[in-house]
């Protein structure tokens, strides 16, 4: 397997730092948050797992779309990242999916989506102490399907 740097990462001091993704060019800052002695004016590291899980699924649900014509554009996930004291740590992640309203899918149709968004590399990553609750709002009558 060849390897490649994928970032870099700079302190910038006062509980800041910076990520320089190698191909793109582009940065992500991080703060640490409020809670742990920072200013919380960034996505916290901690923030970035949850939010990359979250990522993470709706890319692999979109590439499954998109294998099966199937418009995702307009699908939103709002993430709720818990924290556990001592030691700290990400003890649960929620994640709720709210789908177009006008989507109309089959049941064999969710259960592909569903499986793509959790067999997600990440989702395969997180350790399995940190509990993972998915939750999908389907526009149709296909609310069975809700897992975790």
């Amino acid at each position: 397997m060849k390897k490649c740097m994928t970032s870099t990462v700079i302190y910038e001091g006062d509980l800041r730092t910076v990520a320089l993704h190698i191909a793109s060019g582009t940065t992500i800052e991080t703060d640490a948050p409020v809670d742990n002695q920072g200013k919380g004016e960034r996505f916290s590291p901690s923030d970035l797992v949850a939010t990359a899980l979250g990522s993470c699924m709706l890319t692999i649900m979109g590439q499954k779309a998109r294998d099966h014509k199937i418009d995702l554009k307009g699908t939103r996930i709002e993430i709720q990242k818990i924290m556990q004291a001592e030691p700290r740590k990400i003890s649960g992640i929620t994640l709720t999916f709210h789908l177009p309203d006008n989507l109309r899918l089959t049941e064999k149709q969710i259960i592909i989506l569903q499986r793509a968004a959790e067999t997600c590399p990440v989702m395969l990553t997180i350790h399995p102490d940190i509990e993972v609750e998915v939750n999908f709002n389907w526009p149709t009558a296909a609310e069975k399907f809700s897992s975790y």
